[in-house]
């Protein structure tokens, strides 16, 4: 998004109904953590992550003792009370149907597009049937690539692929589990740059992203997913210009 449209887009929410800005605030999950958690050896500062409504419903999410459940209906997101930058995030998933579609959005303006979903950089998570039940006019199987933890910009942000497929990055690696088992993702976002290890290895990455400071973002998209043990660890801020930031949002 260039700084222009962040400019209207900040115009527009000034001029908006308070009743419409406002995005509830629905419960803690994960948590949050400073850098001596991982080079100090020091007890770290914690404290419990907030989350945000953006578009979906208060029955959409549940937990399960120590689980977070997304039921997947309607289509949106959740996003994080604070916005990210430099950051280390690590979420453990799993899908619950066959086909399963869901993902994160990091660094994301947390405002819903025509398909009901922000802009950000996404961080897939498909259930491996997915595959099977998309062919095309041809009858032709997507590639396996899809539902292996891609990543890409979306809603007007820009990336650079490190594993092109078109302008998504693939794994260079088949690692995700299929329905019912738990997926572990770490996903290390710094100055633009995005790694991601999938199951202990790190097996993609997407650079020089148009946005690079935002809020997190959690997906409903069609299907029940399971969310557990999801950490961010703050790293120390880089040069970042106004046009590189999403909008900040008001929290109620």
């Amino acid at each position: 998004m260039h700084l222009l449209q962040k400019i209207a887009l900040g115009t527009a929410f000034s001029l908006m109904p308070i009743g419409l800005m406002a995005q509830e605030y629905l419960f803690e999950f994960g948590k949050e953590q400073g850098l001596e958690a991982v080079i100090s050896g020091k007890t770290p500062s914690e404290q419990p992550i907030k989350w945000f409504n953006v578009n979906t419903e208060k029955e959409t999410w549940r937990f399960e003792e120590d689980k977070l459940v997304c039921e997947g209906l309607p289509i949106g997101v959740i996003r994080s009370e604070k916005q990210y930058e430099n950051f280390i995030m690590y979420v453990e998933w799993s899908h619950q149907e066959l086909g399963g579609n869901s993902g994160t959005f990091v660094w994301s303006s947390a405002v819903p597009g025509s398909n009901r979903l922000p802009d950000g950089v996404e961080v897939q998570m498909l259930e491996l049937d997915w595959v099977n039940q998309n062919k095309n006019d041809k009858g032709e199987l997507p590639p396996i690539a899809y539902v292996h933890g891609e990543l890409f910009g979306v809603g007007g942000v820009e990336t650079v692929p490190d594993n092109p497929r078109g302008t998504r990055s693939k794994s260079i690696e088949n690692r995700c589990l299929p329905r019912g088992e738990w997926n572990t993702y770490v996903v290390v976002c710094v100055d633009g740059v995005i790694k991601l290890s999938v199951n202990g290895k790190f097996v993609n990455g997407i650079s020089q992203s148009s946005q690079k400071k935002g809020y997190i973002c959690l997906e409903s998209e069609g299907a029940p997913i399971h969310f557990r043990n999801l950490t961010v660890t703050e790293l120390p801020p880089g040069v970042t210009t106004m046009d590189q930031i999403a909008p900040l949002l008001p929290n109620h």
